[in-house]
């Protein structure tokens, strides 16, 4: 019996600390365009672990696949800033942000209206 119960418990133990080799996760990335898109899937993917990394320019929605034992989704999202790209949880310095293309300012209202036209 206590064979069985240690067993249980071990059981128990594995699953509860098990990680996802296939996790899927949404994150809210700013950007405006296409060479945004390109910088944001290329710095997700850079971050070990991640398999799959697609950006949409539309709903700033990137779409991933990757394994929670390399990686994390705040580790993601710091590669994602130091690239100049703002998360929810992480925001780019404001040197990494000054190192993008002047039409991938984000931040500003100008070229935020600019790439609306392009969208459409």
């Amino acid at each position: 019996m206590k064979k069985i119960v240690l067993v249980f418990a071990l059981l128990i133990g594995t699953l509860t600390f098990a990680q996802n080799k296939n996790a899927k996760a949404t994150i809210e990335v700013d950007g405006v365009c296409n060479m945004c898109k390109e910088r944001i899937e290329k710095a997700a993917i850079k971050a070990k672990g991640v398999k799959i990394a697609n950006w949409d320019v539309n709903t700033h929605e990137l779409k991933l696949i990757f394994d929670e034992r390399k990686t994390s989704l705040k580790a993601i999202q710091q590669s994602i800033a130091e690239v100049g790209h703002d998360t929810k949880e992480i925001k780019a310095t404001d040197e990494a942000y000054q190192s993008l293309h002047t039409c991938c300012y984000y931040r500003d209202e100008a070229v935020r209206e600019d790439h609306k036209d392009d969208k459409q």
